[in-house]
């Protein structure tokens, strides 16, 4: 794939996955009105795979490498069944933007596991920057939902406490499932590798449902109209446009910056809670909102206005010389 093309396609997906994303979990607690958890992200993988797979086999593609199965089932059950199956369980006990919120830890595991990338990193000092300022945005953002009306409608006590625990460790999972595949990438096109790992998350999650007895009380014809469209909105725009738009710059941008879509998610969250389910913000979470956009604006700053060595010569160029005129006339 040409510059060019980059170009236009790296903003596009880091919109993908940060405007996306942010919906999905709005969209996961419409799905648990009618699903339980694994059921419901058993259904949006499953289904998301096999149409996915169904149409690049139309196009002739293969899919008979056992190897590269391997690796995306290695791949798919890390991000897919712990990292966002984690969140649909967890999201029984806290709100969506809590969710989003606990799991915004994600950049600082990305540094903290891929060593390989330390001198990296911590090379251009405005990511370390950038990553300290979201984290303390993030502190205020929970702080403020925590204190909000809506944080305590849905559970207390122990349950509140292991749910942030859990999202806590879907995060890492998150974390270790996209290094790995950045790591160890299938020879295959990225669809087929996207395909391959939502099948097999899929069933994953079936048979994590099938152990938690989940299908026992479970019936279709209980499930609402808004739970329909829950899941709808995950299988075709969570898990095929955000998820490939996610793997797509896995390959072509360091996965710290990459992970930078969990500093976005919750302000999304927010801010759809707010339109579709009526749920309010506070001065709390505008505040941290504010300081975690800073947090990233830091984080990709280089990246996005970086400059080419022509420019970069110009302005030494436009320096000299305002430097030159602003001495003082010394006869010779």
């Amino acid at each position: 794939m040409n510059n060019s093309k980059n170009k236009w396609l790296i903003p596009l997906a880091f919109t993908n996955i940060y405007v996306i994303w942010g919906i999905t979990f709005l969209a996961i607690s419409f799905g648990l009105k009618g699903f339980p958890p694994f059921i419901l992200s058993g259904l949006r993988f499953l289904v998301a795979g096999i149409l996915m797979i169904g149409y690049l086999l139309s196009k002739g593609e293969k899919a008979n490498s056992l190897i590269n199965w391997k690796k995306n089932a290695i791949t798919g059950i890390l991000i897919l069944t712990g990292g966002t199956g984690l969140v649909a369980w967890g999201e029984q006990y806290v709100t969506a933007p809590e969710a989003a919120i606990s799991i915004a830890t994600g950049p600082f595991w990305f540094i903290a596991i891929d060593r390989k990338n330390w001198k990296y990193y911590f090379s251009d000092k405005f990511i370390p920057i950038g990553l300290a300022i979201g984290f303390a945005g993030l502190i205020m953002f929970l702080k403020g939902s925590v204190n909000s009306n809506a944080a305590h409608a849905i559970a207390n006590g122990n349950l509140r406490i292991t749910a942030f625990v859990v999202l806590g460790l879907s995060s890492i999972a998150w974390v270790l499932g996209s290094l790995y595949s950045k790591k160890n990438p299938a020879s295959q096109s990225t669809f087929m590798n996207i395909a391959q790992q939502l099948i097999v998350a899929g069933l994953a999650s079936f048979l994590i449902s099938f152990l938690r007895k989940e299908w026992t009380d479970f019936s279709v014809a209980a499930v609402p109209l808004s739970a329909w469209f829950g899941v709808l909105f995950l299988i075709f725009f969570g898990s095929i446009v955000a998820y490939l738009s996610y793997i797509w710059l896995l390959s072509v941008k360091p996965a710290a910056l990459v992970s930078t879509h969990t500093y976005i998610n919750p302000i999304v969250t927010v801010i759809a809670g707010w339109i579709v389910a009526s749920q309010s913000i506070n001065g709390g979470q505008l505040y941290g909102l504010f300081i975690i956009l800073l947090g990233v604006l830091l984080t990709n700053v280089t990246k996005y206005f970086r400059l080419s060595k022509r420019s970069k010569v110009k302005i030494r160029r436009v320096r000299r010389f305002f430097n030159r005129a602003g001495r003082p006339y010394q006869p010779i």
